[in-house]
């Protein structure tokens, strides 16, 4: 295990009726006027955004609304949420929806404080915000783990990439899963896939050797991997749906990379098709994740097998380890098309013209990968998914 301090600045509530139990407290310690900020509407349908604003108001606040956050959020809705927090005196954001919201609030947090653009300050400058305005998340739709942590994935069109942010922890985040019931079930499951690739990608990173956090990792996947399955059978069972809102939690809470060096090369390369195709996200990694793998088995062939017993089940007795390596993919792609999520671009309605040479040069190459590849060996991989 490599050497690692560890700190975690959000207070998480879970539980059903968090918001009721924990948010007037929290609210008593904020500031008269709030931002509260939401996605296409669906916190208004399912009665989310009423309870909300009844503690609002009865906690005396100010509310400001910054609507319409769009999935895969753009660097433009960022700046119109940092020119309405700055309109209004904003002294709190309160973000309601999933992971699109949850990280467009953490730039807005950051670029309200300061009138330097924050994708220059970030992107070329190399440094990052100190000033935000403080923020609190309740999360409706779960997957991302985006309320864990300081990142934020930002849709910069004018330039046509999707990449990294930084911007301000959350003070609290409330899980409630009961919140979570009505998401459509086709987003149940892409979201639970995002979780489980969270897990995954920061398993494949260097060293290859096992340790603490890979072995908690396993049981998430594990957890991810069987309460989607009881979800699938029964949608409204509450016990697994808790369990898949709290593990979506645990793979970006920073737990499972402690003393670790992660990858996420999958999701680099995800990232950049949603620039060019504004895709679901869950869909893309289930898409990219098997071929990817199949391009890595020589390298991380011993986590794969590790994966393959730990997390699959495969009985390694009388196996090399290149059978259980490759057993691993072979589970892996079959759980996918279990839930019923895409195996190829195709499936997901991407267009056979997608520049995927463009796609491919412009994507990060993660240094954590313990496969070193490089930008044709990328294009490689996603003209084999189309």
């Amino acid at each position: 295990m490599n050497s690692f301090t560890y700190r975690y600045p959000v207070t998480v509530y879970f539980g059903e009726k968090a918001a009721e139990k924990n948010l007037p407290a929290e609210l008593s310690k904020v500031g008269k006027n709030v931002m509260l900020a939401y996605g296409g509407g669906s916190v208004k349908r399912n009665g989310i955004y009423d309870e909300l604003m009844g503690l609002l108001t009865a906690a005396g606040k100010n509310v400001t609304e910054f609507s319409g956050i769009m999935s895969n959020p753009t660097y433009a809705k960022v700046q119109e949420g940092a020119g309405i927090a700055r309109e209004n005196e904003i002294d709190f954001i309160l973000a309601v929806d999933g992971g699109s919201v949850i990280d467009c609030c953490k730039v807005v947090s950051a670029q309200a404080k300061t009138d330097v653009d924050l994708w220059e300050m970030e992107t070329v400058k190399h440094e990052n915000p100190t000033e935000f305005i403080p923020m609190g998340a309740v999360v409706t739709a779960f997957g991302t783990g985006a309320e864990m942590n300081n990142g934020a994935v930002i849709t910069n069109e004018e330039k046509k990439v999707k990449g990294p942010l930084w911007g301000a922890f959350y003070d609290f985040a409330i899980l409630d899963p009961a919140y979570t019931m009505t998401m459509p079930m086709s987003q149940v499951i892409s979201g639970a896939f995002d979780a489980l690739s969270h897990c995954m990608e920061t398993y494949m990173g260097t060293p290859c050797e096992s340790n603490l956090s890979d072995e908690i990792n396993e049981a998430c996947q594990r957890s991810i991997i069987r309460n989607l399955r009881v979800t699938l059978k029964n949608p409204q069972d509450i016990k697994a749906r808790s369990e898949l809102v709290w593990a979506a939690a645990m793979g970006e809470n920073g737990i499972l990379k402690i003393g670790k060096v992660t990858d996420f090369q999958a999701h680099m390369l995800e990232h950049q098709l949603g620039a060019y195709t504004n895709c679901n996200h869950g869909q893309g990694l289930a898409v990219i994740h098997p071929v990817l793998y199949r391009h890595m088995l020589p390298e991380a062939a011993p986590q794969f097998a590790r994966l393959a017993v730990n997390v699959w089940g495969v009985d390694p007795d009388g196996k090399t380890e290149g059978d259980p390596a490759n057993a691993f993919i072979d589970a892996l792609t079959s759980f996918i098309g279990e839930v019923s999520l895409p195996t190829t671009f195709a499936e997901m309605g991407i267009p056979a013209d997608t520049d995927y040479k463009a796609i491919a040069d412009s994507t990060i190459l993660t240094g954590g990968c313990c496969k070193k590849f490089t930008k044709d060996e990328l294009l490689a991989v996603l003209h084999e998914c189309r």
